[in-house]
C-alpha cells in the first residue's frame, strides 16, 4: 500500500488562501466605507479589480503546489503586491495620501509576508515585510514614519514568527517522513525475514547438516552453506546506521561483520556516537579481528560485544585461539608491527578511550575499547 506524502506546511498554505481573500475583502469594505473621502473613485473600483484578480491568480497557484516551495510565485506576489500599493495613486493624489489617506490595500498587502515566510522561512518573512515596509514609508513618507511604526512592526512579527513555525514544520516533515520510510524498511525487512527464514535458512541449515555427516567432499559444500546461513541472518538482522544528525549507531555499523566464526552481540536499543567517532572504533575493531584471523590460529572463533553504560561505550573482542603474552605484544611493537600500537591502541587514544589487553597462552585473547 503506497503512503501519502507528509507535508505538514499544507495547513499553512490553506490559511493564506483564506486569508488573501479575506483581506480583500476587507479592503473592498474598507473603499466603500470611505467612498466619500476618495478622490477618485473610479480609480479605485480599478485597483480593487486588480486585487481582486491578482488575489485569485494566486490562491489558484498555491493551492495546486501544495507543500511545494513556492518561492517563485512568493515573489511574483510581493511585486505585483507592492504595485497594487502604488495603484492607490489612482484613486488618491500623493499629497492627500501623506496628509492622511489610507492606502486602500489595507492588511491586504500582508500576503506575501506569509507566502516568503512559508516557502522561505523566517529569512523570507523578513525580507517581504521590510520590502512591503518601504513600500509603504515611500507612499507615506519620512515625515510620517512613526504613524507606520505599528504596521512595519506587524508586518516584521507576522513575517519573524510564520517563519519560524514553518521551519519548524519543514524540519518536522522530514523527520516524520525519514520515521515513516524507517517503518516501511522495518516491515519489509520482517516480511523478507520471515520468508528467508521458512525457506532458505531452513535449506542451508539441511545442506551443512548433511554435509558435514557425510564427510570427504561434502564437507566444503557444508562450509559454504554455513558461511550463506550466517549472511542471510546477518543481512536480516542489519538495521540502519545512519541517525539523527552527525551521530551514527555503532551496532549498525557492526552487525555486518558477522561470519562463521564471529559472533557480534549488540543491545537491542542504538548506540548513538558522532560518527567520526564511531567510524574510528570501528575500524579498531576491525583489526583486532584481523589479529584473530592471523595469529588465533585456523579454528579461533571470536566473538564481539557492545556494552553502552550511558557515558561510556564498551566495545569488547574476544577468541578462543592461541593467544599469547602481553610482553610478545610488547615486542611486537618494538620490532615495528604497528597493528596493535597504532590501528588499535592509537585509535581509541586518539579518542581519549582506553585500551585492555587480558591473553595468556592457551587462552585465547581479549581485547576492551573504551570511549
Amino acid at each position: 500500500m503506497e503512503r501519502e506524502t507528509v507535508d505538514l506546511l499544507q495547513p499553512l498554505w490553506r490559511a493564506l488562501v483564506v486569508f488573501r481573500i479575506i483581506t480583500w475583502g476587507f479592503a473592498c469594505l474598507g473603499v466603500w466605507t470611505r467612498w466619500d473621502g476618495i478622490a477618485r473613485p473610479t480609480g479605485a473600483l480599478l485597483q480593487l479589480a486588480v486585487m481582486g484578480i491578482w488575489t485569485l491568480i494566486s490562491s489558484l497557484g498555491y493551492s495546486r503546489r501544495w507543500g511545494r516551495r513556492n518561492t517563485r510565485l512568493a515573489f511574483a506576489d510581493l511585486i505585483v503586491t507592492v504595485g497594487c500599493m502604488y495603484a492607490t495613486l489612482w484613486a488618491q493624489p500623493l499629497i492627500d495620501i501623506r496628509g492622511g489617506a489610507s492606502v486602500l490595500t489595507s492588511l491586504w498587502v500582508a500576503g506575501p509576508v506569509l507566502a516568503l515566510a512559508i516557502s522561505r522561512g523566517r529569512d523570507g518573512g523578513l525580507l517581504g515585510a521590510a520590502t512591503i515596509s518601504l513600500a509603504l514609508l515611500s507612499l507615506r513618507g519620512v515625515d510620517n514614519a512613526s504613524k507606520i511604526l505599528s504596521n512595519v512592526q506587524l508586518l516584521l512579527v507576522a513575517g519573524l514568527v510564520v517563519g519560524y513555525a514553518a521551519s519548524t514544520m519543514r524540519r518536522a516533515g522530514a523527520r516524520l517522513r525519514s520515521a515513516i520510510a524507517a517503518e516501511s524498511a522495518t516491515a519489509e525487512r520482517l516480511r523478507l525475514s520471515r520468508s528467508i527464514h521458512d525457506g532458505v535458512l531452513q535449506v542451508l541449515a539441511q545442506v551443512q547438516r548433511r554435509g558435514t555427516a557425510i564427510g570427504g567432499d561434502a564437507l566444503e559444500l557444508a562450509q559454504l552453506a554455513a558461511e550463506q546461513e550466517v549472511a542471510l541472518r546477518t543481512l536480516m538482522s542489519t538495521r540502519p546506521a545512519v541517525a539523527d544528525g552527525d551521530r551514527v549507531d555503532l551496532c549498525g555499523l557492526l552487525l555486518p561483520l558477522a561470519t562463521t566464526r564471529v559472533d557480534v552481540v549488540v543491545p537491542a536499543a542504538q548506540v548513538l556516537l558522532p560518527a567520526a567517532t564511531a567510524s574510528e572504533l570501528v575500524a579498531a575493531v576491525k583489526e583486532a579481528l584481523s589479529n584473530v584471523s592471523k595469529h588465533a590460529g585456523p579454528d579461533a572463533r571470536s566473538w564481539v560485544a557492545v556494552e553502552d553504560l550511558g557515558e561510556e561505550v564498551v566495545v569488547s573482542i574476544r577468541d578462543d585461539g592461541v593467544g599469547t603474552t602481553p610482553a610478545r605484544l610488547e615486542q611486537a611493537r618494538v620490532d615495528g608491527h604497528l597493528g596493535v600500537s597504532q590501528s588499535i591502541r592509537g585509535r581509541i587514544a586518539d579518542l581519549g578511550g582506553t585500551v585492555t589487553v587480558r591473553t595468556a597462552p592457551g587462552e585465547g585473547t581479549e581485547w576492551e575499547l573504551k570511549v
